[in-house]
């Protein structure tokens, strides 16, 4: 082979990978990328990078602009508003996962097979999730919270409850589309059993829209999560989370207005950083030639 055949080889194989590469090279994957790794850093590691103690009082320094010595400034009891920002990160990112996780692996396996067998099932799960989805989704994590009790624990099987329905609803549309396809009756014919035909070839083959949403769906948990901190039903003070940052910010707005500034910036910026990855993957595992 000559070198100028070894330079087109060359060349070929770099413009098949070049979609691919191209998505993840784009801007908007980079800077996503970034921010979510900044804030898997800080909320594995926040005691490396926290300058104070997010909990200690200082009342010779109570709400003081911020400044070198506080980069945030500090809330209306002395504590430095940085430290309280990254500490935050440790429980807004457990939220961001655990709020949606065991809401997504139950979603696929009913999703899957309800989509497999149809039947009384797959017609008793439309009619919950016409329920489910005339009500705002808000509303019924806030009600099933407010039966519950406040907590975090509380807030996780709340939301588990009612996004499952959701999760379920995208695996049973991708499950059924799958089931068009040739190796779907190939297995049924070679007498494969229906948890190896759904969880084998079916599921993996729908799993690019489910960690598209799963990516979408961690951005809102913060929001979520944030928006029960703030009426008191999340996160408890003294504990540092965002909302409850916001929240015990939200009296002193006109005088000490970095008090719920500073985390809400936190919060649209992880929620954009899991937006970006998440349409950037989108296009990563998007089957080549679909549009």
């Amino acid at each position: 082979m000559t070198q100028l055949d070894t330079l087109q080889a060359t060349t070929q194989q770099k413009k098949k990978l070049h979609p691919r590469v191209k998505a993840l090279l784009r801007p908007g994957f980079l800077l996503g990328f970034f921010i979510l790794s900044s804030s898997i850093l800080l909320a594995v590691f926040p005691w490396a990078f926290a300058p104070y103690d997010p909990n200690a009082f200082d009342f010779m320094a109570i709400q003081q602009p911020p400044s070198w010595a506080h980069p945030f400034g500090t809330d209306n009891l002395g504590r430095d508003t940085l430290s309280r920002v990254i500490w935050a990160y440790q429980v807004d990112m457990q939220i961001a996962f655990f709020a949606t996780f065991f809401a997504m692996v139950i979603g696929v396996i009913v999703g899957s097979l309800v989509a497999y067998h149809g039947g009384i099932a797959d017609v008793l799960f439309g009619r919950l999730v016409d329920v489910t989805i005339t009500f705002p989704f808000l509303v019924l994590v806030i009600a099933v919270v407010a039966v519950l009790g406040p907590g975090l624990t509380n807030m996780y099987v709340a939301v588990t409850l009612v996004q499952w329905v959701y999760y379920a609803r995208l695996t049973r549309a991708e499950i059924m589309t799958q089931m068009t396809n040739d190796y779907a009756s190939a297995g049924k014919v070679m007498g494969y059993s229906s948890t190896r035909i759904i969880f084998r070839h079916l599921l993996p083959n729908a799993t690019t829209p489910l960690i598209t949403y799963w990516m979408t769906d961690m951005a809102l948990a913060i929001l979520l999560g944030s928006s029960l901190g703030y009426l008191g039903l999340g996160a408890q003070p003294p504990q540092a989370e965002w909302g409850v940052l916001i929240a015990e910010g939200r009296n002193f707005i006109t005088t000490a207005w970095w008090m719920s500034l500073m985390p809400g910036i936190a919060i649209v910026l992880t929620g954009l950083g899991f937006s970006l990855v998440g349409d950037s993957l989108a296009d990563v595992l998007r089957p080549r030639g679909a549009s």
